[in-house]
């Protein structure tokens, strides 16, 4: 973990789990709006059309007995056609319910439409707040119950951000997004972090749980040094990145449907496994459950292959790995209890 994780995440301490802990998925769903991906945001894009059929992700979750965490933004809370199969899943049991704040769609409207300020930690720390309060008060209203994990839209953690989910009531943040370098568009730079779980905040009650990402191949300890180097724009000619992937000398991987092959996401994992990992977080965001709304599912058949790599993701790490799935509440519940986990 870098040094530099305290900017973000104040009194940071790491979580260490036994080498002999059974692998742990945690699935989490960025439900949002409908927007153009090509295009700056827009105040205007507010459609949740594809909430019809969020039932073919729902329905793919439970045959393998997972509880997906559904992190909302303001659209989706805020609207019947959004909210309505989502609050039916949370009172069956089937579904978790969390925050997931695009400032650009979400009260108060007042904030500059500038790229910057669609990360929500460049806001000004009133700003960011009553963005995140309005929109936990509207799903509490809505789903009947207090929204306790988070996930920043576009993974845009701040330097007040901490001490906002702590104020606002909230036990889980899902925003990390290693080793993602988001500076270049004004965002937060996870590059040097890991995947790796910790505790924050002034008493260290809230969970850091990352998404599952990391380098893998045999080079992989070079790091992001070496991720830096042979993307580096002057030597684009070499295509350097596609021969180390082809050679499974050095990939960045992280561990989502929408971006990556299911054997790619297996290389991943196995690769975190065998530096300590046990925790893996696997996300996508619920408009690719219909063409035509994310550049990752635009037919028919990218929307097979989406579902089908989902699928059988979740066949393999259950059945080839002996893993168990648990939501980022239980996962905070299990660190908690157990003796063994280093919270100091």
């Amino acid at each position: 973990m870098s040094p530099l994780i305290s900017d973000l995440f104040p009194n940071a301490s790491p979580v260490s789990l036994p080498a002999d802990t059974r692998p742990i998925l945690s699935v989490v769903v960025h439900t949002e709006e409908e927007f153009d991906w090509d295009r700056d945001v827009s105040r205007a894009a507010i459609g949740v059309e594809h909430m019809r059929h969020i039932g073919r992700a729902q329905e793919i979750f439970d045959t393998y007995g997972i509880v997906p965490n559904y992190v909302i933004d303001y659209p989706i809370a805020s609207q019947p056609l959004g909210f309505e199969t989502l609050r039916r899943y949370q009172e069956e049991g089937r579904a978790l319910i969390g925050t997931h704040l695009h400032p650009w769609v979400s009260p108060p409207l007042t904030e500059s439409l500038v790229r910057a300020n669609t990360y929500p930690g460049n806001l000004a720390r009133e700003m960011e707040y009553e963005k995140l309060r309005v929109l936990t008060d509207t799903i509490t209203q809505n789903f009947g119950a207090r929204p306790l994990t988070y996930l920043a839209g576009r993974y845009g953690n701040g330097g007040n951000s901490a001490s906002i989910l702590e104020e606002l009531g909230y036990e889980v943040d899902i925003s990390i997004a290693p080793p993602i370098n988001y500076s270049s568009d004004g965002g937060p730079d996870y590059s040097s972090y890991t995947a790796e779980p910790f505790w924050f905040g002034r008493e260290r009650k809230l969970l850091g749980l990352p998404g599952a990402g990391s380098y893998a191949g045999w080079l992989k300890g070079a790091g992001t040094p070496f991720y830096r180097l042979i993307t580096h724009p002057g030597l684009s000619w070499a295509r350097l990145p596609g021969i180390t992937s082809r050679l499974r000398a050095f990939e960045r991987i992280r561990l989502s449907p929408e971006d990556y092959t299911l054997s790619e996401m297996q290389r991943l994992t196995r690769s975190m496994l065998a530096d300590g990992q046990r925790i893996f977080v696997f996300s996508f965001h619920s408009p690719s459950v219909e063409p035509g709304h994310t550049p990752y599912v635009r037919d028919e058949s990218d929307l097979r292959r989406f579902l089908g790599k989902t699928r059988d993701y979740f066949a393999w790490f259950m059945r080839e790995l002996n893993g168990r799935s648990l939501t980022p509440l239980e996962i905070r519940r299990d660190l908690l209890a157990a003796p063994v986990i280093d919270a100091t």
